[in-house]
Protein backbone atom coordinates (compact mmCIF):
# COMPACT_ATOMS: atom_id res chain seq x y z
CA UNK A 1 0.00 0.00 0.00
CA UNK A 2 1.47 3.27 -1.15
CA UNK A 3 -0.49 5.64 0.87
CA UNK A 4 0.46 9.51 1.38
CA UNK A 5 -0.32 12.20 4.29
CA UNK A 6 -1.25 16.18 2.72
CA UNK A 7 -2.32 19.25 4.12
CA UNK A 8 -4.40 21.70 3.20
CA UNK A 9 -5.76 24.82 4.57
CA UNK A 10 -9.57 25.74 5.46
CA UNK A 11 -11.79 27.80 7.35
CA UNK A 12 -13.25 26.20 10.75
CA UNK A 13 -15.33 27.50 13.19
CA UNK A 14 -15.47 27.29 16.97
CA UNK A 15 -17.29 28.64 19.79
CA UNK A 16 -16.17 29.48 23.61
CA UNK A 17 -18.23 30.87 26.23
CA UNK A 18 -17.95 33.62 28.59
CA UNK A 19 -19.35 34.39 32.31
CA UNK A 20 -20.44 38.08 33.40
CA UNK A 21 -21.02 40.78 31.76
CA UNK A 22 -18.01 43.16 30.35
CA UNK A 23 -18.14 46.97 31.85
CA UNK A 24 -16.64 49.86 33.39
CA UNK A 25 -17.13 48.01 37.06
CA UNK A 26 -14.76 45.19 35.70
CA UNK A 27 -11.49 45.18 37.35
CA UNK A 28 -10.34 41.59 36.28
CA UNK A 29 -10.54 39.73 32.69
CA UNK A 30 -9.43 36.13 32.93
CA UNK A 31 -8.31 33.94 29.89
CA UNK A 32 -8.72 30.48 31.56
CA UNK A 33 -8.06 27.66 29.15
CA UNK A 34 -9.82 24.41 30.67
CA UNK A 35 -8.40 20.67 30.77
CA UNK A 36 -8.70 17.47 28.77
CA UNK A 37 -12.66 16.13 28.88
CA UNK A 38 -14.02 19.66 29.77
CA UNK A 39 -16.67 21.84 27.44
CA UNK A 40 -16.02 25.73 28.04
CA UNK A 41 -19.29 26.23 29.37
CA UNK A 42 -19.00 23.79 31.97
CA UNK A 43 -15.71 24.85 32.70
CA UNK A 44 -16.23 28.48 33.97
CA UNK A 45 -19.08 27.23 36.75
CA UNK A 46 -15.56 26.63 38.77
CA UNK A 47 -15.65 30.43 38.27
CA UNK A 48 -18.84 31.00 39.53
CA UNK A 49 -17.83 32.63 42.92
CA UNK A 50 -16.18 35.55 41.96
CA UNK A 51 -17.84 39.09 42.49
CA UNK A 52 -19.32 38.93 39.12
CA UNK A 53 -19.45 42.49 38.70
CA UNK A 54 -15.44 42.95 38.85
CA UNK A 55 -14.66 39.33 37.13
CA UNK A 56 -15.25 38.98 33.32
CA UNK A 57 -14.24 34.95 32.45
CA UNK A 58 -13.37 34.24 28.55
CA UNK A 59 -12.76 30.24 28.27
CA UNK A 60 -12.11 29.09 24.88
CA UNK A 61 -12.93 26.20 23.65
CA UNK A 62 -10.53 22.84 22.66
CA UNK A 63 -12.01 21.85 19.23
CA UNK A 64 -11.22 18.27 19.22
CA UNK A 65 -14.87 16.90 20.96
CA UNK A 66 -15.28 13.05 21.75
CA UNK A 67 -17.82 11.22 23.71
CA UNK A 68 -16.46 10.07 27.40
CA UNK A 69 -17.59 6.59 28.08
CA UNK A 70 -19.55 4.85 29.63
CA UNK A 71 -22.15 8.02 30.21
CA UNK A 72 -21.90 9.53 26.30
CA UNK A 73 -20.82 12.75 27.75
CA UNK A 74 -19.46 15.28 25.13
CA UNK A 75 -15.77 16.44 25.95
CA UNK A 76 -12.95 17.90 24.33
CA UNK A 77 -9.05 17.92 24.08
CA UNK A 78 -6.73 20.50 22.58
CA UNK A 79 -3.61 18.61 21.28
CA UNK A 80 -2.40 14.90 21.02
CA UNK A 81 1.22 13.98 20.06
CA UNK A 82 0.48 12.85 16.74
CA UNK A 83 0.49 16.66 14.69
CA UNK A 84 1.22 18.46 17.79
CA UNK A 85 2.96 21.72 16.39
CA UNK A 86 0.16 21.89 13.50
CA UNK A 87 -2.55 21.49 15.68
CA UNK A 88 -1.10 24.42 17.80
CA UNK A 89 -0.41 27.04 14.85
CA UNK A 90 -4.73 26.05 14.28
CA UNK A 91 -4.94 27.23 18.28
CA UNK A 92 -3.30 29.93 17.75
CA UNK A 93 -5.17 31.36 15.08
CA UNK A 94 -7.93 30.67 17.15
CA UNK A 95 -6.93 32.66 19.88
CA UNK A 96 -5.80 35.31 18.01
CA UNK A 97 -8.93 35.91 16.75
CA UNK A 98 -10.60 35.50 20.17
CA UNK A 99 -8.20 38.34 21.38
CA UNK A 100 -9.20 40.45 18.31
CA UNK A 101 -12.71 39.89 19.02
CA UNK A 102 -12.65 40.60 23.24
CA UNK A 103 -9.96 43.12 22.83
CA UNK A 104 -7.12 41.11 24.36
CA UNK A 105 -4.84 42.01 26.52
CA UNK A 106 -6.89 44.85 28.28
CA UNK A 107 -5.50 48.36 28.86
CA UNK A 108 -7.01 49.37 31.66
CA UNK A 109 -7.74 46.37 33.86
CA UNK A 110 -5.98 43.32 35.31
CA UNK A 111 -5.42 40.27 33.04
CA UNK A 112 -4.89 36.77 33.82
CA UNK A 113 -4.30 33.96 31.93
CA UNK A 114 -5.26 30.91 33.19
CA UNK A 115 -4.70 27.68 32.53
CA UNK A 116 -5.56 24.33 34.09
CA UNK A 117 -4.21 20.26 33.23
CA UNK A 118 -4.20 20.32 29.44
CA UNK A 119 -4.87 23.83 29.26
CA UNK A 120 -1.87 24.51 30.53
CA UNK A 121 0.33 23.91 27.35
CA UNK A 122 -1.51 26.23 25.06
CA UNK A 123 -2.04 28.90 27.05
CA UNK A 124 1.63 28.97 28.09
CA UNK A 125 2.62 28.74 24.09
CA UNK A 126 0.13 31.17 22.94
CA UNK A 127 1.25 33.64 25.26
CA UNK A 128 5.73 33.09 24.09
CA UNK A 129 4.23 33.31 20.58
CA UNK A 130 2.62 37.00 20.80
CA UNK A 131 4.30 38.14 23.49
CA UNK A 132 1.07 38.61 25.57
CA UNK A 133 1.55 40.20 28.82
CA UNK A 134 -0.57 39.44 31.80
CA UNK A 135 -0.68 40.35 35.68
CA UNK A 136 -1.20 37.00 36.64
CA UNK A 137 0.00 33.25 34.88
CA UNK A 138 -1.79 30.39 36.68
CA UNK A 139 -0.23 26.94 35.82
CA UNK A 140 -2.59 24.74 37.15
CA UNK A 141 -2.33 21.28 37.44
CA UNK A 142 -0.39 20.97 34.26
CA UNK A 143 2.48 19.97 32.46
CA UNK A 144 5.11 23.21 31.35
CA UNK A 145 5.76 22.88 27.51
CA UNK A 146 9.28 21.14 27.29
CA UNK A 147 10.46 23.32 24.61
CA UNK A 148 10.15 26.65 26.78
CA UNK A 149 13.32 28.48 28.20
CA UNK A 150 13.39 31.18 31.10
CA UNK A 151 14.18 33.52 27.88
CA UNK A 152 10.57 33.13 26.54
CA UNK A 153 9.66 35.20 29.46
CA UNK A 154 11.94 38.00 29.82
CA UNK A 155 9.23 39.94 28.05
CA UNK A 156 7.01 39.52 30.99
CA UNK A 157 6.74 42.74 33.05
CA UNK A 158 8.46 42.73 36.64
CA UNK A 159 5.06 43.05 38.24
CA UNK A 160 3.74 39.91 36.40
CA UNK A 161 2.92 37.12 39.11
CA UNK A 162 2.98 32.90 38.34
CA UNK A 163 1.07 30.78 40.67
CA UNK A 164 1.63 27.14 40.38
CA UNK A 165 -1.35 24.88 41.83
CA UNK A 166 -1.21 21.54 42.45
CA UNK A 167 -3.02 18.58 44.26
CA UNK A 168 -0.66 16.53 46.58
CA UNK A 169 -2.63 13.20 45.91
CA UNK A 170 -3.09 14.56 42.12
CA UNK A 171 -3.57 10.51 40.24
CA UNK A 172 -1.42 12.21 37.48
CA UNK A 173 1.48 13.53 39.51
CA UNK A 174 4.25 11.11 41.98
CA UNK A 175 6.91 12.67 43.69
CA UNK A 176 9.57 12.96 40.68
CA UNK A 177 7.08 14.45 38.69
CA UNK A 178 6.21 17.44 41.03
CA UNK A 179 9.94 18.10 41.46
CA UNK A 180 10.45 17.81 37.92
CA UNK A 181 7.59 20.55 36.91
CA UNK A 182 8.24 22.63 40.35
CA UNK A 183 12.26 23.08 39.69
CA UNK A 184 11.18 23.73 35.77
CA UNK A 185 8.65 26.60 37.05
CA UNK A 186 11.34 27.97 39.11
CA UNK A 187 13.75 27.98 36.61
CA UNK A 188 11.47 30.04 34.25
CA UNK A 189 9.93 32.39 36.46
CA UNK A 190 12.11 32.30 39.55
CA UNK A 191 11.24 34.92 42.32
CA UNK A 192 8.01 35.80 40.56
CA UNK A 193 6.65 31.99 41.32
CA UNK A 194 4.56 31.20 43.88
CA UNK A 195 3.76 27.39 44.66
CA UNK A 196 0.51 26.57 46.13
CA UNK A 197 -0.01 23.12 46.81
CA UNK A 198 -3.11 21.84 48.19
CA UNK A 199 -4.37 18.28 49.74
CA UNK A 200 -6.70 16.59 46.70
CA UNK A 201 -6.51 15.08 43.46
CA UNK A 202 -6.83 16.24 40.36
CA UNK A 203 -9.53 19.06 40.73
CA UNK A 204 -9.71 22.47 39.61
CA UNK A 205 -9.14 24.13 43.05
CA UNK A 206 -12.33 26.87 43.74
CA UNK A 207 -10.64 28.34 47.09
CA UNK A 208 -7.62 29.35 44.74
CA UNK A 209 -9.18 30.76 42.35
CA UNK A 210 -11.66 32.73 44.47
CA UNK A 211 -8.43 34.10 45.86
CA UNK A 212 -6.21 35.02 43.09
CA UNK A 213 -8.01 38.77 43.08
Amino acid sequence: MNSTEKEINYTNHNSYSTLNTLSQRTKTIWFACHGMGYLSRYFLRYFKGLDAEKNYIIAPQAPSKYYIQPKMYVGANWLTKDNTATGMKNIINYFDAIFKEEKLPPKDKSFIIFGYSQGVSVAMRYMVKHNIQCDQLVIHSGGIPKELVSKDFEYLSENTKVKLIYGTEDEYLNEERIAQETDTALRLFGSRLTILPFTGKHVVNVDYINDLV
